[in-house]
């Protein structure tokens, strides 16, 4: 989403970090740099003119720190203003009630439905009841995606198909949480093409109705700056308590995104990563801005691999490589393990430096590559993947045959394996012995 404004930083900051002390004449010039590439992401005119001057307050008047570099306390302040631009903290969705009602909006086409899918999901997860209710009663087959949805997440979706008077649909929907016990209800509402009185109307009724905790306007990240008019309208309407950004992996500018909580004041909460059921996260406004300024996200990172990793397969696999024990089997638990983080292009964006390391990667080579390894352990037996050296030329060859490669670059691959786990071994060998030492050296230190 970010790439081409995130490049553009990159290089205005090559500037900054140039400068040998902070006046008002270099702040300006390179602060015109960083503007014009805001500008160029779809950032909201208004909102990227105050973003700079505040920056250009803040890097004036700091206190200059002599071990750290003029340019590195300028790029400090922006990173600082555009986590504050973004929302400074992460904000907690309000589930207080009994049940907790959740209403989706937005405009048609901007991913409610999905979205709605996605929350469900994340909600359940985190050990709560939800229910779904298909309140779109105009989109075709509106009902019927939920209904789905509402099966691949795993949670009941409340449906009355037929039925087009809202409220009534909202009444007995409420109703049925009650007697089934979910503690929070999500409402799927229509959307439409553009902003109209009827709809608007409508949902204005359905919250009088419900009362909602939470009315989350759900925006497609590639509108634009046209999504600050759409929230704007729909927050005078409704009174949103916050938005979710959606389709945030897209080629857009971004703008939206920088734009929103400025324009609304009501915090971004969550950001739809991918079209999958779990590229759905909470959005922490700190780590967005650290990603856009290209010094990654290994906080989301590390938590996603909390996710996928089990605590005790990850020791026993340490275990193993500190022994020099790591088979061809574990390889596969941990190539199959990576690919449930995600992509190996998101895996990259998330260290530091990750999008300056991937205009000299090519990424589908990688990961080609990946599928083409995978592919050579699956083909071999789990005596073989156990222990690799009994791999004589006949089993080569069929191994080779069965994953589609040639026996030399199965051997290419199993050399590789070979020479790692050696290094392991001897990495192994090292820490026992700095381990045996340990007890002596802080002696030895003191004499």
């Amino acid at each position: 989403m970010f790439d081409a404004l995130s490049s553009k930083l990159q290089s205005a900051f090559k500037n900054l970090r140039g400068l040998g002390k902070i006046s008002e004449a270099n702040v300006s010039e390179a602060l015109k740099e960083v503007r014009m590439a805001l500008l160029e992401a779809d950032v909201h005119f208004k909102v990227a003119r105050d973003f700079i001057e505040r920056v250009k307050v803040k890097a004036l008047g700091a206190e200059v720190i002599q071990s750290v570099h003029p340019g590195q306390q300028i790029i400090k302040c922006f990173s600082d203003e555009l986590a504050a631009l973004l929302g400074s903290d992460h904000s907690e969705l309000r589930l207080d009630g009994n049940p907790s009602i959740l209403l989706m909006v937005g405009l048609h086409g901007s991913g409610k439905t999905t979205t709605s899918g996605k929350l469900a999901r994340l909600l359940k997860k985190q050990g709560r009841a939800p229910l779904l209710v298909a309140a779109d009663v105009y989109r075709p087959a509106a009902m019927d995606q939920l209904e789905t949805l509402g099966r691949q997440v795993d949670v009941p979706v409340f449906c009355l198909k037929g039925e087009t008077d809202v409220l009534k649909i909202a009444r007995e929907a409420l109703a049925h949480a009650n007697t089934q016990g979910r503690n929070v209800v999500i409402f799927d509402t229509a959307g439409r093409l553009q902003i109209d009185e009827p709809l608007v109307q409508e949902l204005v009724r359905l919250r009088d109705l419900v009362r909602p905790q939470e009315i989350l306007l759900v925006l497609d990240a590639a509108t634009g700056q046209e999504a600050v008019n759409v929230a704007t309208h729909f927050d005078q309407a409704l009174n949103i308590t916050g938005s979710i950004l959606t389709k945030l992996d897209g080629d857009a500018r971004g703008g939206a995104a920088l734009s929103l909580k400025t324009v609304t004041g009501k915090p971004i909460k969550f950001a739809g990563v991918g079209e999958k059921l779990d590229e759905f996260e909470p959005f922490h406004p700190e780590r967005m801005a650290s990603r856009i300024l290209g010094m990654g996200d290994v906080v989301s990172l590390v938590e996603k691999a909390a996710e996928v990793v089990n605590e005790e397969d990850a020791k026993r696999l340490e275990e193993k490589m500190r022994k020099g024990e790591f088979s061809l089997e574990d390889f596969l638990e941990q190539l199959r393990a990576m690919k449930k983080l995600g992509s190996l292009e998101s895996i990259v964006k998330m260290l530091p430096g990750g999008g300056e390391a991937l205009k000299q990667m090519d990424i589908s080579k990688q990961e080609k590559e990946f599928r083409r390894m995978e592919g050579m352990v699956c083909a071999m037996t789990l005596k073989e993947r156990r222990n690799p050296s009994i791999l004589n030329a006949s089993r080569r060859r069929r191994i080779a045959g069965g994953s589609g490669v040639t026996v030399t670059e199965l051997n290419t691959m199993l050399n590789k394996y070979f020479q790692m786990q050696q290094m392991m071994r001897k990495m192994g060998k090292m820490s026992k012995w700095m381990a045996k030492m340990g007890g002596g050296l802080p002696g030895m230190m003191r004499r």
